[in-house]
């Protein structure tokens, strides 16, 4: 099974993807603010340069010469990062001096506005390297000369690089070192703020099994409360759920240890006799004493499929079933048991009710109801099974009936209002059970004529 990851952990990962993607954006944007810089510094030594040059121009005998000073070669000649390349071009375009095939400026190159001057910025690729060009327009006014010559000076982008680079460089090593800082100081704050959480896991840690005592409020923040009373509103479903066991498991030992001691008695009696007919009623009523702790045996598994039943219903095991299809179904099975009894079993159930439960504990639900409804109607009576719309079910017989003051007692476990009926006092309890695994209403109402009416309501499906 994996095992999770720390909270810790998760945030500081979370945290730590954020800060690179911004360390990332952040170094992207340095470096072209860097490149911008380098350009906007080295433009203005490339024009200056592009200038001095122009000082150097004259007209001999009709002819424009440059005289390219040598401060101008020596600063740009062989930059510590690039190199410099530059031509001199006449009112014809014609060189004149400086390198050949010095790349133009493309079609539609604006005028830089930044300096007063003739100039033009642009980049471009020279002898496989890309460089970055000035081009200065030189205007010439000669007696027989008039025109404009072009200076155009070329570096290569070796040194606005390595600033860009170097600009990037530096962002990114003080983001860096303020993204440790920062996971750091998020690290002692958040296990500084789980520090509470893990009191409050030694807490339950060290807690003996049988301990479901409410844990305490106040040694947690606000944030925590819920959890808190969720975990104590669990133990205390789970105390609850540990008292009815507790409970039930006594009660069960305390209804089957005094039929046991019955038989027991009643088995040694019959062996201390020699006669034979002593015998037989022995067996007789020992045979009649196991059937009741058979039933009572079977009655007590209910209880336990009903708790399965219910958790499937929970992880939503419910089917899709008719209810008057099981009522009738139930009805036949039990016509027998009715007929020996001398009771007339009746099901009034004429169009399919639809509704999603467990269709075990469902005929659980109809064989106690009515099987209680007939234990308790005289002869001649009568049992009606009847299921409506949208999903209600009801049991109606014509026996003594429950008192009003009585009819919440009747759902508690062994509980019995005349001894003298055969009975383990379960049935109407694991029906009560199996309603609250529905979600469904039941309730006790007079009979029509006399008796119970016991109804059902179910979700319709």
């Amino acid at each position: 099974m994996h095992k999770p990851s720390s909270l810790r952990w998760r945030l500081l990962w979370n945290l730590a993807l954020l800060l690179v993607v911004l360390m990332l954006a952040s170094g992207l944007s340095a470096y072209w603010n860097g490149r911008e810089a380098a350009d906007t510094a080295y433009d203005r030594t490339l024009l200056a340069s592009a200038r001095t040059i122009a000082a150097g121009l004259s007209q001999r005998d009709g002819t424009l010469s440059a005289d390219v000073p040598y401060v101008a070669l020596d600063t740009f000649a062989y930059d510590s990062a690039g190199r410099i390349y530059y031509q001199v071009n006449d009112i014809h375009q014609k060189l004149i001096s400086g390198y050949e095939n010095l790349p133009g400026p493309p079609s539609g190159t604006p005028r830089t506005d930044d300096y007063p001057a003739l100039a033009r910025f642009y980049n471009a690729t020279y002898k496989g390297q890309n460089v970055r060009v000035v081009s200065l327009l030189k205007a010439v006014t000669e007696p027989n000369m008039n025109g404009m010559a072009e200076i155009r000076v070329a570096e290569t982008d070796e040194a606005r690089v390595s600033m860009a680079r170097s600009l990037a460089a530096d962002t990114l090593l003080r983001l860096g070192m303020l993204a440790i800082g920062a996971l750091l100081l998020v690290w002692f704050a958040v296990s500084a703020a789980l520090r509470p959480l893990e009191r409050l896991r030694t807490a339950v840690e060290e807690r003996q099994p049988d301990d479901l005592r409410p844990l305490p409020l106040v040694e947690v923040q606000h944030e925590l409360w819920p959890l808190v009373r969720g975990l104590n509103h669990f133990t205390e479903r789970l105390r609850g759920q540990f008292e009815r066991q507790a409970q039930f498991i006594a009660d069960a030992a305390h209804e089957l240890r005094t039929p046991l001691a019955a038989l027991k008695a009643r088995l040694e009696l019959g062996l201390r006799s020699n006669e034979p007919e002593t015998w037989r009623t022995t067996l007789e009523s020992s045979a009649q004493s196991t059937d009741r702790l058979t039933h009572l045996a079977n009655q007590l598994l209910s209880l336990a499929r009903v708790e399965n039943g219910a958790r499937a219903i929970a992880e939503g095991g419910a089917q899709l079933l008719d209810l008057s299809q099981l009522a009738r179904e139930l009805g036949m099975a039990m016509a027998p048991l009715a007929h020996k009894r001398g009771v007339a079993l009746a099901l009034e159930a004429d169009e399919p009710v639809w509704l999603r439960g467990e269709p075990t504990l469902l005929n659980e639900l109809l064989s106690n109801l009515v099987d209680n409804a007939l234990a308790h109607t005289p002869p001649g009576g009568n049992v009606i099974l009847r299921v409506t719309a949208p999903a209600v079910l009801e049991v109606e017989d014509d026996g003594p009936g429950i008192p009003l003051e009585e009819r919440e007692r009747v759902f508690e476990r062994f509980y019995r209002r005349n001894q003298q009926v055969a009975g383990s006092g379960l049935g109407l309890a694991i029906v009560g059970e199996i309603c609250r695994a529905h979600l469904a209403q039941i309730s006790l109402h007079d009979g029509e004529q006399a008796g119970l009416k016991v109804r059902v309501s179910f979700i319709a499906g």
